[in-house]
C-alpha cells in the first residue's frame, strides 16, 4: 500500500466512522491550540475547529467524501456547555448586578453593543452575505457559544435563507467570520489591554503598585477551588506556641471571649494537668494551665509575654490543620470585609485566598466579599466547622445530590423554556435552547451556593470539564457540516472585510470603555484594564494586563463585566441573525 492509498484509507475510514472524526480533530487540535508563539496562543477551541475544517475539506475535495455528524451530537454537547457557563457565572452574577459594581455593568454593556453595532451595520454597509455577522460577533467577541445560538435560530426557523442561498451555506458564513475574526482578535486584544495604560501615558506598574497600596495585596496564586492542589496547606505566617499561664487577670475568663479581646491569636488547646481541652469546649483558664495559641508570627513574639513564659508543651501544640473551601452563603457577613470577618467570625483559622466567579482576587484586610464567593482557609476542623456556620454555608463536601441529577434537570428545563417562542411583527423570537441551559445553569449555581440542601458548590473539576467538552465537540461537530462548503466563503475580498470589521469590532469597544472609565470616572488603571478584558470576554487579555502591570489587582474588575456580556451577547448573537 502506497501513500496515496493509505491517506484513501484513513480518510474513509474518518468518513464512515464519524465519531473517530470527532476526538481525532480534538486530540489534534487541543495540543495544536496550546502552543504559544511569543505568549500568544490560538487556543483549544479555535484549534479543533481548524483542525476539524482541514480534515473535512480535505475528505471532501480530495477524495470526495462527506462526513455526516449526527446533529444530536452537536445539541447536546452545546447545551452542557451553556449549562457549564452558567454553573460559572451564576454565583457572581445577581450579586455584582446588586452591589458596587454599576462602573463595571456600564463598561460591561458599553463593550457588548458597541461591538453588536459596528458589526451589525458594518456587515450591511460592506455588503457581507448572511451569516458572516453573526461569525464576527463570535470572532472578535471570542466566545465561540455565539455561533450556536446563531445555529440554533437557522435550525428553529427563525432565520429564512434568502433565495438562491442554502442555510448550509450560512452556517459555512458563520464559521468563516468566526475563524478569520478570532484568530485576529485573539491576539490583538491582548496586545491592546497590555498597552491601553502606556498609549494614554500611564504607567501600568505605578497603576497596579497604587491599586495594592489602596487593597493591599497578597501575592500567592492559589489552585481554583475543587481543583488538584486546593487543599494543600503551603506555608502559611502562623505559628502555635505553647504558653503557661501566669497572670491574674486571664484566670476565669474563657476562650472565646478571649478571642473577641484578641482576635488575632486564638486559643486553640488548653493543657491542665494530665487533662487536654479543645477550644470547642471553650474551657475557662486557670493560673498555671498551659495553652496552645495560634496566630501571626508577629503577634506571638511581641504579645506572648502577656500570657506567661513560653514552655515546651507538645499536647498544646497538637492541633490538625486543614484546608477547606467555604462557599459564602447569604449571611449578615456578606458585604463585610475581609478584616471584618476576621476578627468577627475567624476563630483559629487563616485566611488563604479569595475566589469570585473562578478568578482568584487578591485577599486584602478591605475586600470586601460578596454572596457566592469562596474563602479558602485553614485550621482546624472544629474551627473551619464553625466559621462556615456563621457565614452561612459548609466546608466543601460532596453535593447531596449527583451533578448527573443537576446536570439531566438542567438541560431538560432549559430545552423546555427555550422551546417556547413569541411573535413580533411577524418574526419569532425565542430564548433558543442553548440560552435556556445556561439560564437554568445560571440559577441553578445562585441557589446552590445560597443553600446547602440544593447540593452544595459544583467541583471546578466537574465544572471545567463540561465546557471543555461540551464546546469542543459542538466545534468538531460544526466543523465536519461546513468544512467543505467553507471555501465557498473565501471568494473575492470577503477575508480583507472580515479582518477588518473583526478588528474594529474587537477592539473599538473595549477602547470605548477606556475612555469612560479613565476620565468620566477616573478608575484605577490597572482596575479598569481588568474590566475592559472581563467585556470583552478574554482571560488572556485579563492575564496580560497582570503581567504588564506586575500585579495581580487588573482581576479585581474582570468577573461582573465577563459575566454580564457572557449572557447578553449570545442574545445579540442570535438578533443578528434573526433581523
Amino acid at each position: 500500500m502506497n501513500i496515496s492509498e493509505l491517506f484513501s484509507f484513513v480518510f474513509s475510514y474518518i468518513a464512515h466512522n464519524p465519531f473517530v472524526f470527532l476526538f481525532l480533530a480534538i486530540a489534534i487540535g487541543y495540543p495544536l491550540g496550546k502552543i504559544s508563539i511569543k505568549g500568544i496562543a490560538l487556543g483549544s477551541t479555535a484549534g479543533t475547529l481548524v483542525v476539524g475544517v482541514a480534515i473535512a475539506l480535505t475528505a471532501f475535495s480530495v477524495y470526495g467524501l462527506k462526513i455526516e455528524e449526527p446533529g444530536l451530537v452537536s445539541d447536546i454537547f452545546l447545551m452542557m456547555f451553556m449549562y457549564a457557563i452558567g454553573m460559572k457565572v451564576g454565583p457572581q452574577f445577581f450579586s455584582g448586578l446588586a452591589r458596587g459594581g454599576l462602573d463595571f455593568v456600564v463598561i460591561g454593556l458599553i463593550v457588548v453593543f458597541s461591538n453588536f453595532l459596528i458589526v451589525f451595520f458594518g456587515a450591511k454597509l460592506l455588503g457581507l452575505a448572511p451569516g458572516y455577522a453573526a461569525g464576527i460577533i463570535s470572532g472578535s467577541y471570542t466566545v465561540t457559544a455565539v455561533m450556536g445560538v446563531a445555529q440554533s435560530a437557522i435550525s428553529s426557523g427563525a432565520f429564512k435563507a434568502p433565495a438562491g442561498m442554502t442555510l448550509d451555506q450560512v452556517s459555512a458564513n458563520i464559521a468563516a467570520g468566526y475563524a478569520i475574526s478570532y484568530v485576529l482578535s485573539s491576539v490583538f486584544i491582548i496586545l491592546l489591554i497590555k498597552y491601553l495604560p502606556a498609549m494614554f501615558g500611564i504607567d501600568p506598574v505605578k497603576a497596579g503598585k497604587d491599586a495594592e497600596a489602596e487593597f493591599g495585596v497578597g501575592d500567592d496564586v492559589e489552585a481554583l477551588p475543587s481543583t488538584n492542589g486546593f487543599s494543600n496547606l503551603g506555608v502559611l505566617p502562623l505559628d502555635i506556641r505553647a504558653y503557661r499561664v501566669e497572670h491574674q487577670e486571664l484566670v476565669g475568663q474563657s476562650v472565646e471571649s478571649l478571642f473577641k479581646k484578641f482576635p488575632h491569636a486564638a486559643i486553640l488547646k488548653v493543657v491542665r494537668g494530665e487533662q487536654v481541652f479543645d477550644a470547642a469546649d471553650n474551657p475557662k483558664l486557670a493560673l498555671g494551665d498551659v495553652i496552645g495559641i495560634r496566630g501571626d508570627y508577629h503577634v506571638l513574639i511581641d504579645d506572648g509575654a502577656f500570657v506567661g513564659v513560653e514552655v515546651d508543651e507538645p499536647r498544646a501544640r497538637n492541633v490538625d490543620i486543614e484546608v477547606a473551601d467555604i462557599h459564602l452563603g447569604k449571611s449578615g457577613y456578606t458585604g463585610k470585609t475581609i478584616a471584618q470577618i476576621s476578627d468577627e467570625v475567624g476563630f483559629g483559622v487563616y485566611i488563604k485566598a479569595l475566589f469570585r466567579q473562578g478568578h482568584q482576587l487578591p485577599v486584602t484586610q478591605q475586600a470586601v466579599v460578596e454572596v457566592g464567593d469562596v474563602l479558602r482557609v485553614a485550621g482546624s476542623d472544629w474551627c473551619v466547622q464553625q466559621v462556615a456556620k456563621k457565614l452561612n454555608s459548609t466546608p466543601i463536601v460532596e453535593s447531596t445530590l449527583t451533578e448527573t441529577f443537576y446536570l439531566a434537570i438542567s438541560l431538560l428545563i432549559g430545552y423546555v423554556c427555550g422551546h417556547f417562542s413569541v411573535t413580533l411583527g411577524g418574526i419569532p423570537f425565542a430564548l433558543g435552547t442553548s440560552a435556556g441551559c445556561m439560564l437554568t445553569g445560571i440559577i441553578f449555581s445562585f441557589l446552590r451556593t445560597r443553600n446547602p440542601a440544593f447540593g452544595g458548590p459544583m467541583s471546578e473539576g466537574a465544572r471545567s470539564f463540561l465546557q471543555d467538552i461540551g464546546l469542543s465537540l459542538f466545534v468538531a461537530v460544526l466543523a465536519a457540516t461546513v468544512g467543505p462548503k467553507i471555501l465557498a466563503s473565501f471568494q473575492g475580498i470577503v477575508v480583507i472585510k472580515i479582518a477588518a470589521l473583526g478588528l474594529t469590532a474587537a477592539l473599538v469597544p473595549p477602547l470605548l470603555a477606556w475612555l469612560y472609565g479613565l476620565y468620566f470616572r477616573k478608575m484605577n488603571p490597572a482596575i479598569l484594564a481588568g474590566a475592559c478584558a472581563g467585556g470583552r470576554n478574554s482571560t488572556p487579555a485579563m492575564k496580560g494586563a497582570q503581567d504588564v502591570c506586575q500585579s495581580d489587582m487588573p482581576a479585581v474588575g474582570y468577573p461582573v463585566p465577563y459575566a454580564l456580556t457572557s449572557m447578553i451577547v449570545l442574545v445579540l448573537g442570535y438578533l443578528t441573525m434573526v433581523l
